[in-house]
């Protein structure tokens, strides 16, 4: 029986990266979808082809039964759990004095609440089965830079960030390691829109492109695996060094090292249309 991980989001974007990098590396996979079910479909029978197991299930991990139930299908497909990959999760921003009540519940309930008990869940079916493994909890860069619009969806990822630590210490007994992994601007669609925001806004991040799912994928891989065997309560940032001059994010925005984009222009504003 080969090794397995559980992925939630896993059918697109950023999950979808992250399935297909421990699917190469030998893992069996099982991963959540909330709507996206031919994506689902088609992820899986491209999983399968690496030689792996690959299993999906829909659900709403907003729902506190939906993330213990998602756990327990996911050890009864694989056979074994040896590293959780809570993923799922949606990015809503707003000015703090607008946000509305029912979408900051929603942030609550499914980037805080949701991770956490899956990561719960995921660790007690460890613990029962008397083995080792990883979690890994996918954060942001808002959980260390502040960005307009961002205290409810940036402070969550902060929380998760610092739970990660507390859970970490907890679990270290265990043979357990608990991690995160830090994405910055990661394109997640292919439109012509986002593809030309993209080209325009990497051009002024450091390493001189946007991310790509897999550039999140391989950093989960690595904590998961051996290599990363005396690494835990840590946070991996990956963001082509996005976050380390301030805020290229706009093309009329300041870009260092960019001698057409001088930093002393004004930044008017901000969206990742490919988040």
């Amino acid at each position: 029986m080969g090794k397995g991980v559980l992925v939630t989001g896993g059918s697109r974007g950023i999950g979808s990266g992250i399935a297909r990098c421990m699917a190469q590396d030998g893992y069996d996979v099982a991963f959540t979808y909330r709507g996206a079910r031919q994506e689902a479909q088609a992820l899986c029978r491209e999983l399968e082809g690496y030689g792996v197991r690959a299993f999906y299930r829909q659900a709403s991990l907003e729902k506190v039964e939906d993330c213990r139930k998602t756990v327990t299908w996911a050890v009864a497909e694989l056979g074994r759990l040896d590293a959780a990959v809570c993923n799922a999760g949606v990015t809503l921003t707003y000015p703090f004095q607008d946000f509305p009540l029912e979408e900051m519940q929603t942030l609550m309930d499914l980037n805080l609440r949701g991770y956490l008990l899956t990561a719960q869940a995921a660790a007690r079916a460890m613990i029962s089965a008397g083995a080792p493994g990883a979690i890994v909890m996918i954060t942001s860069v808002r959980a260390t830079r502040a960005f307009p619009e961002d205290a409810v969806y940036g402070g969550i990822k902060a929380a998760l960030c610092r739970a990660a630590e507390g859970m970490a210490l907890d679990l270290a007994r265990y043979g357990i390691r608990v991690n995160t992994v830090a994405p910055g601007y990661i394109q997640t669609r292919d439109t012509p829109e986002v593809q030309a925001f993209s080209e325009g806004f990497g051009a002024r991040i450091p390493l001189g492109r946007a991310g790509r799912p897999e550039d999140i994928g391989q950093a989960v891989r690595f904590l998961c695996s051996s290599q990363a065997a005396y690494i835990t309560g840590a946070t991996l940032r990956v963001d082509g060094g996005l976050i380390l001059p301030g805020m290229p994010e706009v093309p009329f925005g300041p870009a260092w090292g960019n001698p057409d984009y001088p930093p002393d222009r004004e930044i008017l504003d901000y969206r990742f249309p490919g988040e």
